[in-house]
């Protein structure tokens, strides 16, 4: 299999804190530090979310702006990709950072349960979301955390909501959510090239114990993968991961495993469609 593998790394998400492990990076500065340690170790997307002072999610605009000028100065060519997701902000805080232009986005654009609580994606706000991104020409990731998803997605692309086609990463192991099944998995790339085109590229996560697994499928299959921090905090069930880019190392090992090259900036930029470096 000669399909170069796009390898996204999540560096912090909004709920890992140094108690989990002192590797999560929590400032602007350490997200940057560890982010070019990834890019270096091969990832060509950075997903980034922000905290505040006290450590918390938020959507601030403005570090936001100071960790994407940080990665662009320090990761050049690299894709960055803010999170809209909803434990950072509420309502149209969740799309504040869309005016920097980044090169992509998150986009949920279904609601479904998460361990404590539900993770709310009104229609109105994902439709404003999506304005918001077509707006400002940034590439949204469907984050699908459920076949209907996908349909969703598929949807608004087809009614010109979703301006390119949909680039669709699968969620699995959030407790509520999807589980980990290899046959859901393989229904959701049989439902993707059947919507979008047997060539639409796609990616997949697994959360917690499930990285490596989903991996695993995502890169052996053909599709792109995510991992770091923000999902999983630990290499097994006795060590904890040392950085991003030991997350990213792995899966880097696992490309040479299934003869998949590492693609590089320029190359997820040609397969996603995106723009050229700033």
């Amino acid at each position: 299999m000669t399909t170069p593998c796009i390898i996204c790394v999540a560096i912090t998400g909004s709920l890992p804190t140094k108690s989990n492990n002192p590797a999560v990076p929590i400032t602007v500065a350490e997200q940057i530090e560890s982010t070019h340690a990834a890019f270096e170790a091969g990832a060509s997307i950075a997903h980034c979310h922000v905290r505040d002072d006290q450590g918390q999610p938020t959507s601030d605009p403005d570090r936001f702006a100071a960790l994407k000028a940080g990665i662009e100065s320090h990761c050049p060519g690299m894709i960055v990709q803010l999170s809209t997701g909803g434990r950072s902000g509420a309502g149209n805080a969740r799309g504040g950072m869309l005016p920097l232009s980044p090169d992509m986005a998150s986009l949920s654009v279904g609601s479904n349960n998460f361990p404590t609580r539900v993770y709310e994606n009104p229609p109105d706000l994902v439709d404003w979301l999506a304005g918001e991104m077509i707006a400002h020409e940034v590439k949204p990731e469907i984050e699908a955390f459920d076949l209907s998803h996908i349909f969703q997605a598929a949807k608004m692309h087809a009614d010109g909501r979703i301006k390119d086609r949909p680039y669709v990463q699968f969620v699995m192991g959030v407790k509520n959510a999807m589980p980990v099944d290899r046959e859901v998995f393989d229904f959701y790339i049989h439902t993707v090239k059947r919507l979008f085109g047997a060539d639409a590229p796609w990616c997949a996560a697994g959360i917690g114990s499930h990285q490596l697994t989903i991996n695993d499928w995502a890169i052996s299959s053909g599709g792109h993968a995510r991992t770091g921090l923000e999902d999983n905090v630990r290499l097994d069930r006795d060590r904890l991961a040392p950085s991003n880019a030991a997350l990213v190392e792995r899966a880097v090992e696992l490309c040479a495993k299934y003869d998949r090259p590492v693609a590089t900036w320029q190359q997820a930029r040609q397969i996603l469609g995106l723009r050229d470096a700033a």
